[in-house]
């Protein structure tokens, strides 16, 4: 059996049918704004106040001259207004471009030759994909508020709120874009491959064997369909582990590069699964839209985006489910946790495939040893109380073409006042942060992509959903009291200097993804900025007043601190855009300059 090709379109000029002057002009004027903001806030630009109130930014050689109103918030956030923004050379006005302003503020950036033309590529990428969200009809914020969950999924536009270039998606061709990109909201379905047993390795959760996965995830008559493909060359589904493939994988990896394995048998393509699929704002990660209950499945991708190749390591999928149900039972086993709803989202299986010559030509991490694998995780649908419904928390930072915030269409559609609803969402959210760290030194990676919000029938946060667990989870804290650490979860005991363990909450939390949402209901008069603050302190001090049994863990890791070291992204990606950061290294992955003043301690209590 053969997979079938993806049909090529009648019209080719259909593939750029959305790369017209409106939506390109648009896109780049969007793109200079967050570029603008996102390098003046890591002080890779430092832009000067000019006597009309406007802001003013050059490069070094100063032929170029940028000129923007903006309004400068807490924590050192440049709320750009995107229409102000002109640029000019001497007197000639010229159009904004995304790619001409990293060309000229490269010596500012500190772009290498190296990073430079791939970084090019990844900005021009990000701009086409804007394009494509800006051309044809969108829903409001106030219809998506009201949407379902994987119509939320597809309309989210923004990306990664800090990163500039955070839809490269290089690898994906025009057609494949179209195919395959989240907010294309094409159904997909997965192929599957039959690998040998002595290649492969099949890690689960106690209980679910293989033969239990494949019977949950796959109906009857494809099992026999691929036990038939299997029998054709004398073999069965007992001496294989299965593995579900992302389309592209086996177009432009497994099928060239895996050619050995698939001519000798040791790799058999059995065919399509009968499910249809839609991709995650990860891109490599699909919930079932046939079978929502079912699985997600995480698939192996060798697409560059944001820093990465977005594969999977097999290495790290043989522990992937003992991390999860490790730290799923500490988690449900805490009364706190419990009590403020969170639930975490196992990765219950994974599998992965070893290619010897692969492993032994290549460094532990190399792209090339994570072409092949994948694992399950739980779909959060089967959890949902009476009356909930899911959004991602990517949500929240979403704003319509109109500039209109999805985050404030659900506060004013909830009938709360807003200090309410804020609070609603801090305590399913900010509490299950803070506690994890203060009592078991955990952090995940909890922004906007890695939540899923349980929302009730007004729109209000009740609880929330932790994922991407196996490889964004650490232990930070070697004196925190906590459960016995088994030997297969030892991976995520992560040596930090103490000084940088409460970055994980600063950064990740109040950086990352905080002084974005303040600066959205601020915009729709919907909070005061420090009005946000104080609600986001409120919550964390009457965390600590609930809580004296860990007064000692507070003073030591003070979240009202006055300042904290003001952790850079998009420096990390202009420094290498092909490996950002090593994943078992935390303590590498932070690129600090200067200080942030903490909008948290002027509410100390």
């Amino acid at each position: 059996m053969t997979a079938t090709a993806l049909p090529p379109s009648d019209d080719p000029a259909a593939a750029t049918a959305h790369l017209h002057p409106a939506a390109w002009d648009r896109a780049n004027r969007q793109l200079v704004a967050k570029a603008l903001a996102e390098f003046a806030h890591e002080l890779l630009l430092v832009p000067r106040r000019l006597p009309d109130g406007r802001w003013q930014v050059h490069p070094a050689d100063g032929g170029t001259d940028y000129r923007f109103s903006a309004r400068r918030m807490a924590l050192d956030h440049w709320a750009i207004d995107a229409a102000s923004i002109t640029r000019q050379r001497g007197t000639e006005h010229l159009p904004l471009d995304a790619a001409d302003l990293i060309l000229e503020f490269r010596a500012e950036l500190g772009l290498s030759d190296r990073v430079l033309p791939l970084y090019l590529e990844e900005i021009t990428s990000t701009l086409a994909a804007a394009a494509y969200k800006l051309d044809g009809a969108a829903a409001t914020a106030e219809q998506l508020a009201e949407g379902q969950f994987q119509d939320i999924e597809a309309g989210m536009t923004q990306g990664h709120p800090c990163f500039v270039a955070n839809s490269g998606r290089l690898g994906f061709d025009a057609g494949e874009y179209r195919a395959y990109a989240p907010e294309a909201g094409v159904p997909v379905r997965l192929l599957w491959l039959a690998a040998d047993r002595d290649r492969a390795h099949y890690s689960a959760t106690p209980g679910l064997d293989h033969d239990a996965l494949l019977r949950a995830e796959l109906d009857p008559a494809t099992l026999d369909q691929f036990a038939a493909v299997l029998a054709e060359r004398g073999r069965s589904l007992a001496d294989v582990h299965l593995i579900p493939v992302h389309p592209w994988q086996w177009w432009n990896r497994l099928a060239v590069t895996f050619a050995d394995e698939i001519a000798t048998g040791r790799l058999v393509l059995l065919g399509e699964g009968e499910d249809e699929h839609r991709p995650q704002q990860s891109i490599r990660t699909f919930f079932n839209t046939s079978r929502p209950e079912r699985h997600y499945t995480k698939t192996a991708l060798s697409v560059l985006n944001m820093g990465f190749y977005r594969g999977l390591s097999a290495d790290y999928m043989a522990a992937t489910p003992a991390i999860n149900d490790w730290v799923h039972d500490l988690a449900d086993a805490d009364p706190v946790l419990r009590a403020a709803g969170l639930t975490v989202l196992r990765e219950r299986a994974a599998v992965g495939y070893r290619h010897a010559r692969y492993e032994a030509a290549s460094a532990k991490g190399s792209p090339y040893r994570k072409m092949l694998a994948a694992l399950w995780r739980e779909s959060p649908v089967p959890l949902l109380g009476e009356g909930e419904r899911l959004a991602t928390m990517a949500a929240l930072l979403h704003t319509d073409r109109a500039g209109r915030s999805l985050a404030a269409a659900l506060v004013r559609g909830s009938g709360l006042e807003p200090e309410a609803w804020l609070r609603a969402y801090l305590d399913a959210y900010l509490v299950p942060v803070l506690h994890c760290f203060y009592r078991y030194g955990l952090v995940f990676m909890p922004h906007g992509e890695n939540v899923i919000l349980a929302l009730d029938g007004r729109g209000v946060p009740r609880r929330a959903f932790f994922k991407d667990i196996g490889e964004e989870v650490a232990l930070l804290d070697p004196d925190a009291e906590l459960p016995e650490i088994p030997e297969a979860v030892r991976r995520i005991v992560a040596e930090v200097p103490e000084e940088q363990r409460l970055l994980s909450v600063f950064t990740d939390v109040l950086d990352c993804f905080l002084r974005f949402l303040a600066a959205e209901l601020v915009a729709e008069d919907l909070v005061t900025e420090d009005g946000f603050w104080a609600a986001v302190a409120g919550c964390a001090a009457d965390y600590q007043d609930a809580h004296p049994g860990l007064a000692e863990r507070f003073a030591r890791y003070d979240l009202f601190a006055e300042r904290f070291a003001r952790s850079c992204l998009n420096r990390l990606q202009l420094r290498d855009n092909q490996q950002m950061v090593d994943l078992a290294d935390p303590a590498g992955a932070v690129r600090a300059v200067g200080t942030l003043v903490n909008p948290l301690a002027p509410h100390r209590r």
